[in-house]
């Protein structure tokens, strides 16, 4: 392709296929600016109907620049909007429009020949810096050379992840070579107390401005010396509790954690003064693993609840297969897959490898304390006394988690599971779930907590594909 001695300015074109094929495009370039062509925006709109993974796709760019342009005035939009999370020099984000935009002589009338013709004429006004087409369409990347127009390949495509839609909801602050521990990286003075059986460390300076109630602060993401959580958070200091170590011995029906992020996530299903929690991650991480051991922990032994009520959100990876037989609880068995394999892992002897959840008597006695009920049903009633588990909560809208967060009645602990790679719900995004919406609007709650996880124990094929896929 085309080679060009690259300018301190360059502007990147971006092709319809580059936002399509990774949404969080606009933030790949660094300190440069990113220029849509009108032509672009009107590719997206003709995409954005439909059930296929390109509509879901063009809805998540739709509603990403709508919530850019939002945030900024009319003479801001024209000057270039700016691009939050840039590394550096903030970048721009820049909309090109011409209404006297003249086709280029001898090719048709075309998105990609109309691209090109918006390409050129940015060019050609300005000289001063490098105007750079990026596309994955390599049939538009050999007319682009043909014309002369600087032009790329994307070769950073990836999914959308959990960390693009929402807060990680931990700081893992790695060893700094000048500072010989966590606080004199932090600048902070420190206090310790210990109050009724439980550590607590007041910290008295100006914090970083991204933390907040209900975190977890570390310092190592897997061998870590500390590790505590946020209770309370203030302009000149914060209060933070030291975790308990779920690693060895103390585990949680017999789970135990492999890293920070793990062993934060069992702290918040086990603590009692946190109501609500979230967890994402990717597949294989372990979320309805741990829940379902802590719930059983609580329940069965623990006596804290009386029972548990398991949800999720009845809708198909691909085609739908049509209706189904029987009861309530019949018609979710089949949506109930995770739930029984992770029970399967759960009662395994790990002797002889057989797992009491066949028998018939172990069968009944959690039945009697677990439901599985459908979210459909749910209007209306108040759970007492129920460790509520909704699963696959990026399927939810907003206000389908609100009528089911708002079922919370006494003594009721809920915990949503999700991950937005995996929306198979047509007309929800990344950020227009209701799990990323859920996160945000509890972020500064005292009494509820997020996690991200990172590290998958499924197996290692399933880590290779979410590292490789």
């Amino acid at each position: 392709m085309v080679r060009i001695d690259k300018k301190a300015t360059r502007l990147y074109v971006l092709d319809t296929n580059v936002l399509i094929h990774d949404p969080a495009a606009l933030y790949q370039f660094e300190e440069h600016d990113v220029v849509i062509p009108m032509t672009v925006l009107e590719e997206l709109d003709k995409h954005k109907n439909g059930i296929r993974e390109i509509a879901r796709t063009a809805r998540q760019v739709s509603r990403t620049l709508s919530d850019l342009t939002n945030r900024v005035g009319i003479d801001e939009i024209q000057a270039g909007i700016p691009l939050p999370d840039s590394i550096g020099p903030t970048g721009r984000l820049r909309f090109l429009c011409y209404n006297d935009l003249k086709p280029l002589e001898h090719l048709e009338d075309s998105p990609d020949n109309r691209i090109l013709a918006e390409t050129c004429r940015l060019r050609d006004e300005r000289p001063d810096a490098s105007v750079i087409l990026v596309t994955k369409d390599i049939n538009l990347r050999v007319k682009a050379a043909a014309l002369n127009v600087p032009v790329e390949d994307y070769l950073n495509d990836r999914v959308f992840s959990d960390s693009d839609a929402m807060i990680e909801g931990a700081k893992i602050y790695a060893p700094v070579a000048e500072a010989s521990n966590l606080w004199e990286t932090l600048d902070v003075e420190v206090e310790v107390e210990r109050v009724d059986h439980h550590t607590f460390y007041q910290l008295r300076g100006e914090l970083p401005a991204d933390w907040h109630v209900g975190m977890l602060v570390s310092d190592s993401e897997n061998g870590a010396d500390f590790e505590a959580i946020v209770r309370e958070l203030t302009p000149s200091g914060a209060r933070l509790q030291l975790l308990t170590n779920y690693r060895h011995h103390a585990g949680v029906w017999g789970v135990h954690a492999h890293d920070s992020r793990q062993n934060f996530t069992l702290n918040l299903l086990m603590d009692p003064e946190i109501d609500f929690v979230t967890i994402a991650g990717n597949a294989g991480t372990g979320k309805t693993f741990m829940t379902l051991a802590a719930a059983f922990q609580q329940t069965l032994d623990g006596k804290q609840f009386e029972r548990i009520v398991f949800t999720r959100a009845p809708i198909p990876m691909g085609e739908d297969i049509g209706f189904l037989p029987g009861t309530e609880e019949e018609k979710m068995s089949p949506w109930m897959g995770a739930f029984h394999d992770n029970m399967d892992n759960l009662l395994r002897d790990e002797k002889d490898g057989t797992s009491s959840w066949s028998e018939g008597a172990t069968r009944q006695l959690i039945g009697s304390r677990v439901q599985i009920r459908s979210p459909t049903f749910m209007r209306g009633r108040t759970l007492n006394d129920t460790f509520l588990i909704i699963d696959e909560a990026q399927n939810f809208t907003p206000k389908q988690l609100k009528a089911l967060i708002s079922r919370a009645g006494r003594n009721t602990k809920i915990v949503c599971l999700g991950n937005v790679g995996q929306i198979d719900t047509p007309y929800l995004t990344a950020n227009t779930c209701g799990m990323a919406a859920v996160v945000e609007r509890f972020r500064d709650w005292p009494h509820a907590g997020h996690i991200t996880l990172r590290s998958v124990e499924r197996s290692r094929l399933a880590l290779a594909a979410e590292e490789l896929l």
